[in-house]
């Protein structure tokens, strides 16, 4: 059997306005809230992952990391930029300004109010 990852949870302050922020950003969709109270709020990545954020009281930061075409590369930094939303290619930096990445030709790092990292790669 393969393995797939079909969700994670990521934590939020909020979890509608998170996934609402990170859809943007990524050029997705958020879905409707699901869970048996609608305590989630999921976002299709795409057919086989959904990331589903839920609040929490002190949400803790997770990382995630996404590799994407040049194209969708740049649909993203334009998004972000269009909005005013800080990017960076360092972790420990992500509001530098630069897309020059360690791991690929081109590479981003932006974070949420709940301080989850989300980098963002691609091979040029």
């Amino acid at each position: 059997m393969t393995v797939t990852l079909n969700h994670t949870i990521v934590p939020a302050a909020d979890h509608r306005a998170a996934a609402a922020f990170f859809a943007y950003v990524m050029g997705l969709e958020a879905l409707p809230p699901a869970g048996r109270h609608g305590h989630f709020a999921p976002v299709r990545v795409n057919d086989a992952l959904t990331l589903d954020f839920m609040s929490v009281e002190r949400p803790e930061g997770h990382h995630l990391a996404f590799d994407v075409d040049p194209e969708e590369f740049d649909a993203i930094l334009a998004r972000l930029t269009a909005r005013g939303i800080p990017y960076g290619n360092d972790p420990a930096q992500p509001d530098n300004g630069r897309v020059d990445h360690p791991l690929r030709a081109r590479g981003l790092f932006f974070v949420d109010e709940a301080r989850n990292l989300y980098e963002v790669m691609s091979p040029r």
